[in-house]
C-alpha cells in the first residue's frame, strides 16, 4: 500500500538530494568527489523510483475509475513521464557508467547544462503531481489517505 505521504516523501528527498546537488555540481572539482557520485546516484535512483511508484499507483486508477479529466491528466502525466524517462536515460548513456556508478564529465558546461535540465524537468513533475495530480486522484478515489 502507497500513501500520499509515501509519495511526499518521496519528492522531499528528491527535491532535498536536487537542491545539493546543484550546490555541489556548481564547482568541477567536487564533480569527481566519491561523496558528490553516490548522492547523485542515489538521486537517480529516487527519481526512477518515484515514476515506478506514481505509474504502478496511480495512472490506473484514472483510467479505470475517472471522468474524461481524469483520464486526459492520466494521459497528460504519462506523456510527460515518458519524456522524462527519456531524457533520464539520454543523460544515463552520456554521462555515466552505470555498473561502477561514476559520472563521466568531458565537457563541464554541457554536464552542467544537462544536469539543470534534467533537474529542472523532475522538480516540475513534482510540483505538478503535488498541485493537480494528487488532489485529482483523492478526488477521484474518495481516499484522502491511501493511493493504492
Amino acid at each position: 500500500m502507497i500513501t500520499y505521504e509515501d509519495l511526499n516523501l518521496q519528492n522531499h528527498k528528491i527535491t532535498e538530494l536536487t537542491n545539493i546537488l546543484n550546490l555541489l555540481l556548481a564547482d568541477r572539482i567536487i564533480c569527481d568527489a566519491e561523496t558528490t557520485q553516490e548522492l547523485f546516484f542515489r538521486y537517480m535512483d529516487l527519481v526512477q523510483k518515484h515514476l515506478q511508484v506514481t505509474e504502478t499507483n496511480i495512472y490506473s486508477q484514472l483510467l479505470s475509475q475517472g471522468d474524461q479529466k481524469a483520464r486526459n491528466a492520466a494521459n497528460s502525466f504519462m506523456s510527460g513521464s515518458k519524456e522524462i524517462k527519456r531524457v533520464y536515460n539520454n543523460f544515463l548513456k552520456h554521462w555515466c557508467k552505470k555498473k561502477t556508478r561514476e559520472l563521466v564529465i568531458k565537457d563541464y558546461d554541457r554536464f552542467l547544462n544537462d544536469c539543470e535540465e534534467l533537474f529542472e524537468m523532475v522538480l516540475d513533475r513534482i510540483q505538478a503531481e503535488t498541485e493537480q495530480l494528487y488532489p485529482l486522484v483523492r478526488k477521484v478515489t474518495g481516499d484522502a489517505v491511501n493511493v493504492a
